[in-house]
């Protein structure tokens, strides 16, 4: 078995990497294989709308007919068993990398069918794992829980099940008095950076660890 992390975000070692991490450490735990690709270090494209991926008895019907560095990739998610999708929250989404890796991900897996909802081949749950500078009480307010509940709802009806954690109040530099920050209290920030982040980072490898379960037991199943 496999679990294949995704980070969308453009750092490597901060908030978001770091949780991805420990959600694989959760998935090793449990005695499978792990792997984080990092989005930017990629040079790829979003989706052009070519349709191939739809045509009718076409070489690409289900699959990116587009080649670049993402391909390679989107070949080796195809046998994940469990897939985690990292991202910190930039204007109230996703990062741009995260979303046109999502459109290459999973539109050509989206059937326009009532009677198919998805082309993908097995049911694997996909994790999503955001952080944010914003505290939880104004998630509302920049419509963040839609976001997650979309995303969410995608996961479901193409890959099988899908499950959300999310970082508030993130420690967004190492010395906030060298930038223009003032609307956010650093020692505050700090506080939770000791208190809190340990705490999404033991839900990470919750998360990691769990998924495994649930596919192990779901091979006992068959």
């Amino acid at each position: 078995m496999k679990v294949i992390a995704i980070n969308g975000s453009p750092r490597k070692k901060w908030n978001t990497a770091t949780l991805l991490e420990k959600a694989l450490e959760g998935a090793a735990s449990e005695g499978v294989e792990t792997e984080i690709v990092h989005l930017y270090d990629l040079n790829f494209k979003g989706c052009t709308s070519c349709f191939a991926c739809k045509l009718k008895d076409g070489k690409s019907y289900g699959k990116c007919a587009m080649q670049d560095e993402l391909t390679p990739v989107l070949e080796r998610l195809k046998e994940a068993d469990a897939v985690i999708l990292g991202s910190p929250i930039y204007l109230g989404n996703s990062t741009g990398e995260m979303r046109s890796f999502m459109e290459r991900y999973v539109f050509p897996y989206l059937v326009y069918s009532n009677d198919i909802p998805s082309l993908y081949p097995k049911n694997i749950p996909v994790g999503f794992i955001y952080t944010m500078g914003v505290k939880e009480e104004y998630m509302d307010m920049f419509g963040l829980r839609k976001t997650i509940e979309l995303n969410e709802y995608i996961a479901k009806r193409i890959f099988g099940d899908s499950e959300s954690l999310y970082s508030t109040d993130t420690y967004q530099f190492e010395d906030h008095s060298k930038y223009v920050a003032d609307s956010f209290d650093p020692e505050e920030k700090a506080k939770r950076r000791k208190e809190v982040f340990p705490k999404d980072c033991e839900k990470a490898f919750e998360m990691g660890a769990r998924f495994v379960k649930r596919q192990k037991a779901m091979e006992v199943k068959k």
